[in-house]
C-alpha cells in the first residue's frame, strides 16, 4: 500500500485491534504500542524495547497486521516525535496500561522518565 491509499479510520482500527506494529528501521522491528489521540505511542530504551535508529528519524514506515492471521491491515508513513513525558502524562498513562508483564508496574512511568524515551508516531494518511 502506498502513502495515501489507506484511510485514517483503517489505521485507527488496526492500531486499536493489535498491540504491536512493525517499524521499518535498520530492518523491520516489532514494537508494542498504544493508540491514543490519533497516534501510536511507544517506549524504547532502558529496560524497554530497543528501536535502533528511531531517534534519528523524522518519519518511519509503520505496518499494522491482524492479530488473528497476520494479514497486513495497513501500511503508512508516520512522523516521529519525542514526547515530553511530563507534558503528555495522559498518553504515558495509556501506554503504561498496555505494558504487559512489567516487573515494576507500580513505578513504571517513573522508570520511563529516568531511562526511556516515549515516542509519538502520527500517521500521514
Amino acid at each position: 500500500m502506498s502513502e495515501g491509499s489507506v484511510s485514517a479510520a483503517a489505521v485507527e482500527e488496526g492500531a486499536k485491534k493489535s498491540g504491536v506494529c512493525w517499524l521499518t528501521l535498520d530492518r523491520p522491528r516489532l514494537a508494542w504500542h498504544a493508540w491514543h489521540d490519533g497516534a501510536i505511542y511507544l517506549v524504547s530504551g532502558g529496560a524497554e524495547q530497543e528501536l535502533p535508529g528511531l531517534e534519528s528519524r523524522d518519519r518511519v514506515t509503520v505496518t499494522l497486521r491482524s492479530k488473528d492471521n497476520g494479514a497486513r491491515l495497513a501500511e503508512f508513513e508516520a512522523t516521529v516525535e519525542k514526547v515530553d513525558q511530563a507534558a503528555a502524562s495522559d498518553a504515558v498513562a495509556v501506554l503504561a496500561k498496555e505494558r504487559l508483564n512489567a516487573p515494576d508496574s507500580e513505578h513504571l512511568t517513573e522508570r520511563w522518565a529516568r531511562e526511556s524515551t516515549v515516542w509519538r508516531l502520527t500517521p500521514q494518511v
